[in-house]
Parts: C-alpha cells; sequence; structure tokens
C-alpha cells in the first residue's frame, strides 16, 4: 500500500516515505532499501543513556544533555548508523510562523530550556516506543492527512492567513518548493473535505496546561483525528491523550498532545498510536504515558504554565524530529530539480540553491544573478517592522552559467546609447509601459512620462505591447547588457585595455619555501590563459612584473630587449615608477624576454638574507603604473609576512588573545592603521583591483592587509605555513582560477527601486564615495553585493516592487558595457504572505554579513545576542500573527524557515563569533572578510557543511551520495564519510572499516597504516579509488576556492579539527547543539510572546 493511499490528497509532490514494515524504501542517506525489518528502529528503542538527568523544580523535563549524545545511540542494529529518515513527503511552502517575544538576557545558557519534543502536526512524536504493526499504521494512515496540500480552513479569529507549515516537518523545502512557489496553484489543491492547514509542531514538555481534574494537561499538536478517537478524556491506558483545541478548529483537524514519557509496548491494533512524522514520513510510535490525567476537553491551551514537576525520567528531544536541512535540500531537489525555473511570474520563488536546475528568462532576472530573502514584501514600513525580517537581495551582477544557459544579449543602440528615464535615469525594460500609440513611455520605476525617440518607435499591438518586444532583448528579458557610448567612460575617453601586474614577495621567507621557484615556473605557462572575450584569439591584458623585499624591483621586458633589466626603487617612501615604456607588454610580443626573467628571479635572490618586507608601497607602485598607462588593471600580490619594515603602511604585532570576550576584541577585526583605507580609495578611482596571496608562518595583520582587496573589490587567498610539496596543488589551483576569470573593470552598480522602497544598505567587497553607488575596482564572477531595501512609502498589491541593478564596467578586451538585472516581487498586506514567500538560505548570508559586519564596531556578544533576538521576533510574529491558535507549549515554525534555527546557530558557532582556542585572529579576520562577498550557494556549505558516506552506496554508483547530517551520531565507525564547506575537504575513516576497502583506497592493508593527514589520495586502478577520487575532483570543481583533502582516522588528533565542522553537535568553544539551541529559541519566542 502506498503510505499516500489515505482519504486526503496525494500530496503534489510524493516522495518516497520511510520504512514501515511491508513498504518499501528506496535507498536514502546511503541505506539499502529493503521491505523493513519488523524493528527497523533499533537504534531509537530504549532510553538514551547519559540523558537521565532529574528535572530542575518546575520543568517536567531536564534540559538536553550538551554533549553530542554517545556514539551508541546512533548505531542501528546491524551496526550502521541510523539515519534520519525524515519524511520524503511533498513539503510546502507555507507561511512561515514568527512571534514577538521578549529576549532573555543573552548570558543564558542554551541548554537551559526544558526539553521539547519536535513533531510533526499530523501525528505527536514520541521516540523510543516499538514501531507499530502494520495494522496500526494502516488505521493511522486512513484518517490522516499526510503533509499534502491543503485546502483553506474558515479563517480562525477573523484573520484569513492560508495554511501554516510547521515546525517537524523536515521535509519541507526552502522557501521555494511548494505550494506558493512557481507551481500552479491547481496542484496544491485537496479534494473537498481535505484537512485543514496542517503544522508540524514542537510541543514543549515544560508547559503542561492543569486540567479540570488538576492533573498536568499535555501541550497540543495538531493533527487530524483518527478512526474512532473522541474529544473527551480517555482512559490513561490509550495511546495518546487528546487536547481540544478551540471550538471553531474542533472538527477538521483536531490538536493532540504527545506524551513524553517512556512508553509500554503498544498491544492492541484497534488504539492507533500516533508515530512521529516528519511531513509525511513516521518514527518509532510511544505508546501510552503513564501518570498522565486526561485532558479537559474545554478550554485551550494559550499561554499556559507549567505544571508541577512530574517524577518521570527525562528524556532527550530525538533528532530526528527536528527539521533536518538534508531532507528539505533531498526534497527540493526531487520536486524543483526536473523542471526548468521559467522567470516569467511575478514574485515566484526560485527552487534551492543546491538543487540543480535550468533557468529560462523570460523578464525577471535568473536567481543565479539575484536572490533575495522575501518575494513577497510587506506594503507597509509597518508591517515589515512587525516581522522583523530583512528585505534584502544578494546580487551577483557577473554570476557564471551553465553552459546550458546563454549569457546576457549584448544590445548596441549606437552613439545615442542606451534608452532611460529622464527623471530617474532607470535603464529600459519590460516593465516600462509604452502608451499613445508607442510615441511615449511611463516609467516603472518613477511613474514619469517620457518620449520615445523617432529612432526607437515601433507600434503597440491590441494588448498595447510594442510589436517587437520579443525581438529586443531590454523588452523581454530579465538580464542583457548595452554597449556604452563615451559618455559613460572616464574622462569622456574610450579604456585602454586593462593589466595584470605581477608583485612577488623576494624576502628569505618566500625564497626558502620554494614559493618563489614555483610561482615563477608557473607563470610561465599560465600568462597563455589570460582572460579575453568571446572569440578572441588572444588577450588584450597587457602583464608587467615587480619583485620586492624592503626595496622594489621594477622589470623592463620590452620585446625589442635580449635580457630583461632590472631597476631598483629604494625610496619607499615616496614611491615612483621608474620606467615606462617597456613595462607594461604584450606577452606573446616579450614572451622570450618574461621567460628569460620568470627564470632569473629565485636564482637573483637564491641568496638573500633580507627577512624584512614593505606592503602600502607595493601597491602604490602598481596603482602608479596603471595610472601612468592610462588604464586599469589588477595587482597580484604574493605577500608573506608582516610589513615591519620602515616605510608607509608599516604595521606592528598586536595580536592579543586576551582581548577575545572583551569590549576591544572588535580592534582584532579593525585596520591598525587609517593609511591602507587612504591607499584603497586610490586604487578604486584608478579602477586598480588588487587580489593578494598570503603565505604566513605567523601573525601578519590579516584585518589590516585585507583592507585594500576588500575595497578594490578583490580577493585574499591564504596559505598559512605554506610547504611546497603539501600545498602546491591548493595554491597553483587557486592561481589560475584568478587569473583566468572574466573580471570587469572600473566598475559602478547601482541599484534602483519602484516608488515605497530604497536600497539603504549594502554588504561586500566594494567601495561608496556616496550612498547610492557602489564603486568596485574590479569584480569577479564569485562576488556579490548584498542590498538590504526600506520601506519610504506604502506599496501597492497590485503594482508589486520592481529592482532594477545597473553595472557599468570596462571589460577585458577594454570594452565599455552596461549590464542589466531586473526583478519584479509581489507586495502583501497579509503577513502570512511575507511568510510563505521567504528563503531561507538568503536570509542567512544576509544575517551572516550584517553580523560579520557588526563586529567591528561592537561586542562579539552583542552581535550574537541581537541575532537571536531578531530570529526569535521573526518566528514569534508569526506565531503570534499566522499561526492557528495553539499551546504556547507548542513551538511552530514557518515551512520557509523552519530551518532558520539550525542555520542560524552554525552561524553563531562560526569562527568568528565564537572561536575556539585553535583559531587564530588572522583566521577570524580571513574567514571575516571572505564571507563578506561570498554568495548564498557558498554560504549555506559553509555554514553547514556536507557530510557525505562513501561506502553505503555501491561501487557502481558514481553518483554523488545522497548526503548525512552534520552530527557525530550520523558517522558509523564501519564507514567512510567526505565532509566539505567550500574552503576544507575531509575524509573521515571509521575505525571498523572493512579491510577490502582501506586496501582499494589507501594501498595499504589496515587502518593502523593509514597516514593520518595525508592530503592525496594514491591513483589506484580499482573502482572505490576511481569513485572517491571522481567525487573529490568534482566537489572541487563546483567551488570557487580549491579545498585541500585531509585524511582523518577516527579517534586521531585531527578528529578534534574535523569534529568542528560537525554543525549539529555541541562546539568545544560553548556553542550549543542543535537541539539545545532549538530549545532556547523556543524560550525566547515563548517570552516574547507572553
Amino acid at each position: 500500500m502506498n503510505v499516500n493511499q489515505s482519504a486526503p490528497p496525494v500530496p503534489p509532490f510524493g516522495q518516497p516515505q520511510p520504512v514501515y514494515p511491508g513498504y518499501h524504501q528506496s535507498s536514502y542517506g546511503g541505506q539499502p532499501g529493503s521491505t523493513a525489518a519488523p524493528t527497523p528502529y533499533g537504534a531509537y528503542n530504549g532510553p538514551v543513556p547519559g540523558y537521565q538527568q532529574t528535572p530542575p523544580p518546575g520543568m517536567s523535563r531536564a534540559p538536553p544533555s550538551s554533549g553530542a549524545p554517545p556514539a551508541s545511540t546512533a548505531q542501528a542494529p546491524g551496526g550502521q548508523a541510523a539515519y534520519g529518515q525524515f519524511g520524503q513527503g511533498d513539503v510546502q511552502n507555507g507561511p512561515s510562523s514568527t512571534v514577538q517575544m521578549q529576549r532573555l538576557p543573552g548570558s543564558q545558557p542554551f541548554g537551559s530550556a526544558p526539553l521539547v519534543p519536535v513533531v510533526s502536526q499530523p501525528a505527536v512524536l514520541q521516540p523510543y516506543g516499538p514501531p507499530p504493526t502494520s495494522a496500526q499504521v494502516t488505521a493511522q494512515l486512513a484518517g490522516m492527512h499526510i503533509s499534502g496540500a491543503v485546502a483553506p480552513v474558515p479563517p480562525t479569529s477573523g484573520l484569513g492567513y492560508g495554511p501554516p507549515t510547521s515546525l517537524a516537518s523536515a521535509s519541507g523545502s526552502f522557501p521555494n518548493s511548494g505550494l506558493y512557489g512557481s507551481y500552479p496553484q491547481g496542484q496544491a489543491q485537496g479534494h473537498p473535505g481535505a484537512q485543514p492547514p496542517q503544522r508540524s509542531v514542537l510541543p514543549q514538555a515544560s508547559s503542561f496546561t492543569p486540567s479540570a481534574s488538576g492533573g498536568p494537561r499535555m501541550p497540543s499538536m495538531t493533527g487530524p483525528l483518527l478512526p474512532g478517537q473522541s474529544f473527551g478524556g480517555p482512559p490513561v491506558s490509550q495511546p495518546n491523550h487528546i487536547s481540544s483545541p478551540p471550538p471553531q478548529a474542533l472538527t477538521p483537524g483536531t490538536q493532540m498532545s504527545g506524551p513524553p514519557g517512556p512508553p509500554p509496548p503498544m498491544h492492541s491494533s484497534q488504539q492507533p498510536g500516533y508515530q512521529l512524522q516528519q511531513n509525511g514520513s513516521f518514527g518509532p510510535a510511544r505508546g501510552p504515558q503513564p501518570n498522565y490525567g486526561s485532558p479537559y476537553p474545554g478550554t485551550a491551551t494559550f499561554g499556559s504554565q507549567p505544571g508541577p514537576p512530574q517524577p518521570l525520567p527525562p528524556k532527550r528531544l530525538d533528532p530526528d524530529a527536528i527539521p533536518s536541512p538534508i531532507q528539505v535540500i533531498e526534497d527540493d531537489r526531487n520536486n524543483r530539480g526536473s523542471e526548468p525555473f521559467i522567470t516569467g511570474v511575478r514574485g515566484q520563488v526560485p527552487p534551492l540553491v543546491t538543487t540543480n536546475f535550468l533557468v529560462k528568462d523570460q523578464g525577471n532576472a535568473s536567481p543565479r544573478y539575484i536572490r533575495c530573502t522575501s518575494y513577497n514584501i510587506p506594503c507597509t514600513s509597518d508591517m515589515a517592522k512587525q516581522a522583523q525580517v530583512p528585505l534584502a537581495a544578494v546580487i551577483k551582477p557577473l554570476a557564471r552559467l551553465p553552459p546550458e544557459e546563454a549569457s546576457p544579449y549584448v544590445v548596441d543602440h549606437g552613439e545615442s546609447g542606451p534608452l532611460r528615464c529622464n527623471r530617474c535615469k532607470a535603464y529600459m525594460c519590460p516593465f516600462m509601459q509604452f502608451i499613445e500609440g508607442g510615441r511615449r513611455f511611463q516609467c516603472c520605476f518613477c511613474s514619469c512620462i517620457n518620449d520615445v525617440p523617432p529612432q526607437y518607435f515601433q507600434h503597440l499591438d491590441h494588448t498595447g505591447k510594442r510589436v517587437d518586444a520579443y525581438d529586443r532583448p531590454e523588452l523581454s528579458l530579465g538580464s542583457y547588457e548595452f554597449l556604452a557610448t563615451v559618455d559613460y567612460c572616464k574622462n569622456n575617453k574610450f579604456p585602454s585595455p586593462p593589466a595584470f601586474i605581477f608583485m612577488i614577495d623576494v624576502s628569505y621567507n618566500a625564497i626558502r619555501s620554494g614559493l618563489v621557484r614555483l610561482l615563477c615556473e608557473e607563470l610561465k605557462s599560465l600568462l597563455d590563459f589570460l582572460p579575453r572575450e568571446g572569440g578572441a584569439e588572444e588577450s588584450a591584458v597587457r602583464v608587467g612584473f615587480v619583485t620586492y623585499n624592503k626595496v622594489l624591483h621594477f622589470y623592463n621586458v620590452k620585446s625589442s630587449l635580449a635580457q630583461p633589466q632590472m631597476m631598483v626603487v629604494s625610496d619607499v617612501g615616496d614611491m615612483f615608477v621608474p620606467l615606462l615604456d617597456g613595462f607594461l607588454v604584450n606577452v606573446n610580443e616579450s614572451r622570450t624576454v618574461i621567460t628569460s626573467l620568470l627564470d632569473q628571479i629565485p636564482e637573483m635572490f637564491a641568496d638573500t638574507r633580507e627577512t624584512e618586507t614593505v606592503f602600502a608601497p607595493v601597491i602604490q607602485a602598481g596603482m602608479e603604473a596603471l595610472k601612468a598607462a592610462e588604464c586599469a588593471g589588477k595587482l597580484f600580490l604574493f605577500h608573506t609576512s608582516l610589513p615591519i619594515a620602515e616605510a608607509p603602511g608599516k604595521l606592528k604585532n598586536r595580536d592579543d588573545r586576551k582581548l577575545i570576550n572583551t569590549d576591544k576584541e572588535k580592534t582584532l577585526f579593525q585596520p591598525q592603521t587609517g593609511a591602507y583605507q587612504t591607499l584603497a580609495k586610490e586604487c578604486v578611482a584608478q579602477g586598480c583591483c588588487v587580489d593578494l596571496f598570503l603565505f604566513p608562518n605567523q601573525y601578519v595583520d590579516v584585518a589590516t592587509l585585507s583592507v585594500v582587496p576588500q575595497l578594490t573589490g578583490g580577493s585574499v587567498y591564504k596559505y598559512a605555513c605554506f610547504q611546497v610539496e603539501n600545498d602546491q596543488e591548493r595554491f597553483l589551483s587557486d592561481l589560475r582560477r584568478d587569473v583566468q576569470k572574466v573580471v570587469g573593470f572600473d566598475a559602478v552598480m547601482r541599484v534602483r527601486t519602484s516608488t515605497g522602497i530604497r536600497a539603504v544598505d549594502f554588504f561586500g567587497a566594494f567601495y561608496m564615495s556616496n550612498t547610492t553607488d557602489v564603486e568596485l575596482a574590479g569584480l569577479d564572477g564569485d562576488k556579490t553585493v548584498t542590498v538590504e531595501f526600506k520601506h519610504d512609502d506604502r506599496l501597492n498589491e497590485e503594482s508589486g516592487a520592481l529592482l532594477q541593478c545597473a553595472l557599468l564596467y570596462t571589460s577585458c578586451a577594454g570594452q565599455r558595457r552596461l549590464r542589466i538585472h531586473n526583478l519584479a516581487l509581489n507586495c502583501c498586506t497579509q503577513l502570512a504572505d511575507l511568510y510563505r514567500n521567504c528563503e531561507t538560505d538568503t536570509l542567512i548570508n544576509y544575517m551572516a554579513k550584517f553580523a560579520y559586519r557588526g563586529v567591528l564596531n561592537s561586542p562579539v556578544k552583542t552581535v550574537r545576542d541581537t541575532l537571536i533576538t531578531q530570529c526569535a521576533q521573526i518566528l514569534a510574529c508569526y506565531r503570534k500573527n499566522c499561526a492557528s491558535p495553539s499551546s504556547a507549549g507548542q513551538l511552530i515554525l514557518p515551512e520557509c524557515m523552519k530551518l532558520l534555527p539550525v542555520y542560524l546557530n552554525c552561524v553563531l558557532k562560526s569562527d568568528v563569533l565564537q572561536p575556539g582556542a585553535e583559531v587564530t585572529t588572522d583566521d577570524r579576520a580571513y574567514v571575516r572578510q571572505l564571507v563578506t562577498s561570498m554568495d548564498v550557494a557558498e554560504t549555506n556549505v559553509f555554514f553547514y557543511p556536507r557530510l557525505l558516506p562513501l561506502t553505503k552506496s555501491p561501487i557502481e554508483n558514481t553518483t554523488e551520495p545522497p548526503a548525512v547530517r552534520a552530527s557525530e551520531e550520523r558517522l558509523s565507525n564501519g564507514d567512510i564519510y567526505l565532509l566539505e564547506n567550500g574552503l576544507n575537504l575531509f575524509l573521515w575513516v571509521g575505525a571498523s572499516v572493512q579491510q577490502g576497502v582501506v586496501q582499494s583506497l589507501f594501498g595499504v592493508s589496515s587502518f593502523s597504516q593509514i597516514t593520518s593527514g595525508l592530503s592525496v589520495l594514491p591513483v589506484l586502478d580499482n573502482l572505490l579509488s576511481k569513485k572517491v577520487r571522481g567525487l573529490i575532483d568534482g566537489l572541487r570543481a563546483q567551488r570557487s576556492r580549491y579545498m585541500k583533502l585531509i585524511v582523518v582516522k577516527q579517534e586521531d588528533k585531527l578528529e578534534m579539527l574535523f569534529k568542528h565542522f560537525l554543525v549539529e553537535d555541541k562546539s568545544l568553544s560553548g556553542g550549543a547543539s542543535y537541539v539545545d539551541f532549538l530549545c532556547h529559541m523556543h524560550k525566547e519566542i515563548r517570552q516574547l510572546l507572553s
């Protein structure tokens, strides 16, 4: 029988349900599918050791223990890890539920919240019972609506909100997947008589409403009644107590409470038990709960106070009962990965960044260019303030597209240039309205009426649309480019092609490590791969070379010379460029001279004893060279040590770990001198972008050295304790990618909005000299600019809101261009519509950037508390305004935001906001500036790493295995796992891995012979070795930086580093586990609500 075959409609995106007796399950999480054995939940059948604490007074459950649950609890009977079988039912993007609550003092320990079992609505979740019989399952299914789409219920308390989705539905997808995404509404409708909106909820075990008889009352969970159940107080022996909801909601979906105690086995099949349900997937059912009186059928349980503590052994909240990122990602891939995402409809939420999908541009910019925190924004500022959901867009103007999607068309309007609004200067786009037979157009941003120039005139069809609309990219597409006229160029003069200058540290450290020799060898071949336009035979980019230690050496590599000439500038206090002709050259013309120079540099400085370096004068010299050549360009700096030589920009060692957790901690993130900001400003004016490659053996003050790269739109790469044999592959891979990537130079970006909202804040690697223009000396396809919007007037539901991002830049060939991206959003007067159309991944991207900028000016603890408060307010507002009334003991999360707590906890535990003892000040500054310009996909995997089991799927299957949750509980010591977060790559090997697997992968005969810390897998001719190496190559290809592999053996000293990335567990630096943080958030929400 199919799980979905009960009376309610089949979910629109049905997926395999987790295993039940007699049901076949396709393999998920690496587990072979099978007809389930009689006890598929062996791992959860008994009480969990280590959590039997006595409850504190006033609580009926103890706080969750902070440590990761013992590994034994994660073992399934066969010795395999028991993977979270989150329901794979369809996931709707229901409204998110938020509630306003008062914040507790941030210092409160996370674990102090009482334990909250998280349950999906239709069923009460009780983790440790025996699995139900199939008769019970059938009985349950008959009356249960399995997370399918729901028909609207009569509005409760006069508000017409759509169906909220609640917390425990782990299979819900991010804002983009279900009912309110781009799918037709029709398929989301239930058949007549379908169940009312279902919420997954967390019954809070500590809040019981005293019943009339004085007995404690269980928190209630919403879900349909099972056949044969009544609303009265059932006898205590009945498997579930049913507490009645408010009268008007009584019939269609009643609330039931989940008794938390350890259940005796269920005997009678005519009393169906409710399974733990994750949006359609069931877990072990729990039986009757001793010591609980029957609930009083009358009053609802709003805001009830906890009853007297019960002498029950407390249980730890089952991790499988709370929303799983893995499940949400899987569901979105299954639901939305097969169909192209067509951008023609206003305000539709795109698939998740973790889903592979094709985009068809039909008038709105692709989500590869722009992603928003919400695609339906409040009409008024009051509503926005109430919800506290930040309204922001993460814009990646030069994003690289997959080969099957076309790059933006280039439109050439000749000398007249692109057509714009006379008042607000917005560019022609598909949303402009042509009137008076096509002779004029009304601007969609400011409503100004403009004349259409004669050469642009075209007649309108019967719908008022121009008859040539589909022939013109600017009238039919969301993204396109205009060729800019001379008016858009500096000094009204078309630009020259850009130049690259390689500036190489030749101090003792750089020579001794082998860096200089390696770099010079690589540059000989790399110069053939400079970026070029379209079909150009050779790159227009010119190159120059400088070496430096305490002084600078410039090289004349003019093609007419037999040998390169070196000129030394020792007056670093007053930097100038000693030569113009012969410094910047065409690679092909000067190839022999350049090759000769690159051969000579390592020999020239082979015996150097100079350990001191300068830094600011090097950047100054590169900028002056570009200024003299009248072109924009990029400096590639290869630097090894703190610049302590006497010169402008000289730094001192100010590394002080004692400042951590004090009010002065923020100084560690601030530059120690203002000289670099001034220098960066000059670089931006010249279009000089700086990419910095650091090779430190000790503190180099990344916070200060990264200022110029950060403000010029450049990148920072860091290779601590660089050794050629271990790090050359990573460094050379990053360098090749950095040199070859397409860059826009001397760029200015402006974001225009329609009346009612405006851009007020910007995050990223750029400089701003005024409040509207984002200035970028360079911008590549990996960088994003995050923009926050605020209301300045009321918005209109009918017309929606429009954004237009215009980027003016110089291409690699020296062509001046305008790239335009347009996006139309919906506007709403109901909070439920806002919560239904949010994108959690983008929200986390914004919140992380907001927090990482906050540490520059505020104590880290204040920043953390601000994040927690905002998240609690978002969820409290949903709870208060959008969720139907229910017990305060339930945690109800919006479907689109059910992963907000787990992801936010990852941000709070990150090295910047909560460093462990091993994290250096430089590491924190490095990560802080890196995250500032990350896109949504990068922050997603950076904060919640992917953990892939390698030995669960058949060896022949070369596709990427399904990920498992990032927790130690998910690791089985008989398996091998790959963990990646975009910067790091670990291969964890369990101590009990089969000998054959060890031999196939490492070429040694036993676990003990594997070298811990190994960074390259041996190339062996067998299926497993090829599969794993292919998978590693595939993961590296997806990321913008090369991830160096580290092999970690179970119980080895490196394992502590690996466990730092298991973000659902408690961290050594004091970060809460996911379960503890969820309880803490619940407590915060309840405080705000009360």
